[in-house]
């Protein structure tokens, strides 16, 4: 298993890739936010701040099951808001 430092960077690269081209279909799409692109965004860091905040916790008996959840629940949302982007045409 990779390191925690490395899960979190991961995470923190590829979300923060998401919502960026949420920004880029908005400024190709009329240059405004819509309600869609905000709650794609909002959900974005919805979902980061959970994910975060699970990694952080420190009282749990085995961590190697626990990160190997964390990380395809990540895969998981991550696939998800990757389809809800490309619904937005």
């Amino acid at each position: 298993m990779a390191s925690v430092k490395n899960l979190k960077k991961e995470i923190n690269y590829v979300l923060g890739d998401l919502v960026n081209i949420v920004y880029v279909w908005e400024m190709t799409h009329g240059g405004k936010p819509t309600e869609a692109t905000d709650e794609i965004v909002d959900s974005i860091y919805d979902k980061y701040d959970e994910l975060i905040t699970k990694i952080n916790n420190n009282s749990v008996e085995n961590k190697k099951a626990y990160f190997k959840e964390i990380r395809k629940e990540y895969e998981e949302a991550a696939n998800q808001l990757v389809a809800k982007i490309n619904d937005l045409n």
